[in-house]
């Protein structure tokens, strides 16, 4: 099983600097962050909830996925996300201390926690494809709620 290069972060770090990003209320510091974690044209692939689907299938489409690529389309899912979930107030996410790193690929769970505290009410699962410097090239996201 192959290590963490020494020039480039840690599973782990990078696990939860990608958490960070999705929590940055900074515009700018977000499309920063997404420049240092994505190589350029890397992709985020979203597997939708169940309601998604669903309806997706039912105008035919039976394997929907939902597909963000490039600085500008991450930074635009990123920003979304942040507006529906965290700038409210009420829940923040943080990466599960449990990534792993197996080649160019890394998996790592993520939770959204209510900033109070308590219980995570969402979540899931990342796997992460690396370039040789270390930046995703595609991004994997399972969640559950």
């Amino acid at each position: 099983m192959a290590t963490d290069l020494p020039d480039t972060p840690s599973s782990q770090q990078l696990a939860d600097r990608y958490a960070a990003l999705w929590t940055e209320p900074d515009p700018g510091v977000r499309r920063e962050a997404i420049e240092r974690l994505w190589a350029e044209g890397g992709v985020h692939l979203l597997h939708p909830p169940v309601e998604a689907r669903e309806a997706a299938a039912r105008v035919g489409f039976p394997e929907p996925v939902l597909e963000a690529r490039g600085y500008r389309e991450l930074e635009l899912r990123v920003a979304r996300a942040y507006e529906e979930f965290v700038a409210p107030g009420g829940f923040t996410f943080r990466a599960r201390p449990d990534a792993v790193r197996l080649r160019d690929v890394v998996r790592f769970g993520w939770e959204m926690v209510p900033v109070d505290g308590g219980e995570p009410v969402g979540g899931g699962q990342e796997f992460v494809v690396l370039d040789a410097d270390g930046r995703i090239t595609a991004d994997y996201q399972f969640p559950w709620l």
